[in-house]
């Protein structure tokens, strides 16, 4: 049967609720409206994350009349529709201690909706059309809020094979959500076959690896709720999946660049030319 697209996901604003679709566009940066917004520190401008901010995994924004509007919603809160400002007051922008250029601020309605649902002082910034930023990886490619790759891919296999060895553990398996992917893959022969594909064929889309993807403690964010639900599947991860030559931190997932734009869809056949040696 050989590998094909299970799902496809885009999160319109970093760090929140993501959109299955069943066909997307794909774009230099990714998929289309992945990672269009972006919360940030109203004072330094830095990303806001559910690093820090496990909420904002429960916050659902909604892409509407083709990208020119954004729906917001979150329990308790009422419901807002905003206009996209592509061409918004530049507000400088950083992640994770660097500098990453400038966002499109969204205005005053978004600052504060955002605000009161964090409990935070944020505004809202957009990409702007000009934004211009390097990936980085052995095919690098281009980025866009992202946190510096513009697709990632992971399979089922591989959450199979973890969810496998949280069960011996005696804990309960987590979703694929908790990882948060682009384009999820079904038929992998072995867990983490992903590693090993370094360019991968989906509808008229061509993608390059980058890296893999390594994890913080972003996965051990229930997704529905937006409460912190650890210590798995990091623990378990931490058992099979460190890696020394990226500060022993944890992998799941690859990321990748873009090489050809195009669009793809799930239930594409996913045809992938592998590294030396690689599981396929």
């Amino acid at each position: 049967m050989g590998i094909t697209v299970q799902n496809l996901t885009y999160y319109p604003v970093k760090g929140c609720a993501g959109t299955e679709v069943g066909s997307a566009r794909v774009g230099e940066t990714g998929l289309e409206h992945d990672r269009t917004f972006m919360v940030v520190d109203a004072a330094d401008g830095t990303f806001r994350s559910q690093r820090t901010l496990p909420a904002m995994a429960a916050i659902r924004p909604r892409i509407a009349d083709g990208g020119a509007s954004l729906g917001l919603s979150a329990d308790g809160v009422e419901t807002v529709l905003l206009e996209a400002d592509p061409d918004g007051e530049r507000r400088p922008v950083r992640m994770f201690g660097r500098a990453i250029g400038q966002g499109a601020d969204q205005g005053g309605a978004a600052a504060e909706w955002f605000s009161e649902v964090l409990g935070a002082k944020s505004r809202l910034v957009r990409v702007p059309s000009d934004f211009d930023r390097d990936g980085w990886g052995e095919t690098p490619g281009k980025v866009g809020f992202a946190d510096a790759h513009a697709v990632l891919v992971a399979s089922q296999a591989s959450l199979d094979g973890l969810n496998a060895r949280i069960a011996e553990r005696g804990a309960a398996p987590v979703p694929m959500d908790r990882f948060r992917p682009n384009i999820v893959l079904d038929g992998c022969a072995e867990p983490h076959a992903e590693d090993g594909m370094r360019r991968l064929e989906i509808g008229t889309v061509r993608l390059a690896y980058a890296v893999r993807a390594m994890r913080c403690s972003v996965p051990m964010v229930d997704q529905l709720t937006g409460l912190r639900a650890g210590p798995e599947p990091i623990r378990t991860l931490a058992t099979y999946r460190r890696e020394p030559e990226y500060e022993n931190k944890v992998s799941f997932g690859m990321k990748a660049a873009v090489l050809r734009h195009g669009t793809l869809s799930v239930g594409d056949a996913a045809l992938a030319t592998w590294a030396a040696g690689a599981a396929v």
